[in-house]
């Protein structure tokens, strides 16, 4: 069943201003920020909601009481009822309210589909690599070894390729063209690409298909108009 924007909350994490196409919104960068320092940190007590929002707010220039509101409501009403994040334990505080010295304080961490939106989102192609690496390492997430050796693969020498399939892959879960983010295949793959990954497909099929002399004048091509 394919879900409709009433049903879920709304991910935002590729979000832009409708006149800055390639500007994030304020709420994409918070919940990009929050995932990313999900799938970096492995401490509990820098997994909490104050340590994100004082992480975040290190980042962005600003207090972190400023920015813990919009923290709070990305967690408990998009991040953790879409099951991007979980509550991973609770640490003991000696200090505050009684209810909330007896339950602690909650930490988080992503689930496996978290850890594919934190892959999509990373800044950098080794930091993608790291965060695929955990989500591969459960075979339940990409039930098809073929996928799995060919990202893998694609990663190391074609990372733009790998990021912008991950892109459209949780953008299209954004938009309800897909129910799930795991396991992670080729049905869903297909449901999600778009007119520039139909272009680049065609243009690698074409490509392998011809001959080494016939292949230097495209990469000639290629270099001088990359």
């Amino acid at each position: 069943m394919t879900k409709t924007k009433n049903q879920f909350p709304n991910l935002s994490v590729f979000q832009t201003f409708k006149t800055k196409d390639k500007e994030f919104t304020g709420e994409a960068m918070r919940q990009r920020g929050i995932i990313i320092h999900l799938a970096s940190e492995t401490l509990p007590t820098r997994k909490t909601r104050t340590a994100i929002a004082h992480k975040l707010a290190e980042l962005n220039g600003t207090t972190w009481q400023n920015i813990y509101s919009g923290i709070f409501r990305d967690l408990d009403e998009v991040l953790l009822p879409l099951k991007l994040v979980e509550e991973a334990g609770r640490l003991p505080i000696k200090r505050g309210p009684k209810a909330l010295q007896e339950q602690g304080v909650p930490y988080y961490q992503l689930t496996d589909s978290g850890l594919l939106v934190a892959a999509s989102v990373a800044e950098t192609n080794k930091e993608r690599i790291r965060i695929m690496n955990n989500f591969l390492e459960k075979d339940s997430n990409i039930k098809e070894k073929d996928l799995k050796e060919a990202i893998m693969t694609l990663l190391g020498i074609a990372p733009n390729f790998v990021a912008a399939i991950l892109r459209r892959y949780v953008t299209s879960y954004g938009e309800g063209k897909i129910d799930r983010l795991v396991p992670f295949n080729t049905e869903h793959i297909k449901k999600t690409l778009d007119d520039v990954l139909h272009t680049q497909r065609e243009l690698l099929e074409g490509f392998s298909s011809l001959s080494n002399p016939d292949k230097e004048p495209i990469i000639n091509f290629l270099k001088n108009v990359g």
